[in-house]
């Protein structure tokens, strides 16, 4: 399968998903990723979502997709029912941050969390030298028309999963383009980890 337009993020997160796994998609978006998935790796996967114009898209895509707030929980759905849950640029714009990880945890084998890293240099220097909210291509949006709602750095989530007993089974680093391996708290824009309780 070519992804050679797909964005770096998704490639990595096709990456680590096995062949034939059952996928779970918080915040699933468009669903690009899981019709990825689905037709190259044969991945049975569902999603949640909670924009309408989204769920159309997805719908076009033939990916099976919810209408719901993942806030709510998953109560729905039996402990370990999925292989992985993602958790992928959403995390920072969920309200109940630590129900919606537990809820995770309990219903995939193995999460994944992507999110945009808040310290890196480029929204350092925005805020410390320009004085103004970052807006970088992984902090797209002004502070008034901004989805998030947290404001965590590669250094907090760690410290976070070591605080909640939290198992990291993978991490990745990345800039717009490639990973970084060299200080990513500070030069890396978004950040993968593969976590599981």
């Amino acid at each position: 399968m070519d992804l050679s337009s797909v964005r770096l993020d998704e490639k990595i997160i096709y990456g680590i998903i096995e062949p034939g796994s059952k996928v779970l998609d918080l915040g699933c978006g468009d669903g690009e990723l899981l019709h990825l998935l689905a037709k190259g790796k044969n991945v049975k996967g569902q999603g949640i979502e909670l924009s309408d114009d989204a769920i159309y898209k997805c719908v076009e895509k033939e990916v099976s997709v919810f209408h719901g707030d993942i806030d709510s929980g998953l109560v729905e759905y039996p402990g370990k029912s999925f292989d992985y849950v993602i958790l992928n640029q959403s995390m920072q714009q969920v309200k109940k941050i630590e129900y919606v990880l537990q809820e995770a945890l309990r219903v995939g084998r193995k999460t994944i969390v992507g999110f945009p890293n808040f310290a890196s240099i480029k929204a350092r220097c925005m805020l410390c030298f320009g004085g103004r909210s970052p807006v970088t291509s992984s902090l797209p949006n002004y502070w008034y028309d901004t989805p998030n709602l947290r404001f965590l750095s590669i250094k907090d989530f760690k410290v976070y999963c070591r605080q909640k007993g939290m198992k990291i089974d993978q991490e990745y680093y990345l800039s717009d383009k490639r990973k970084i391996s060299f200080c990513p708290n500070l030069f890396a824009s978004s950040a993968i980890f593969v976590i599981e309780k």
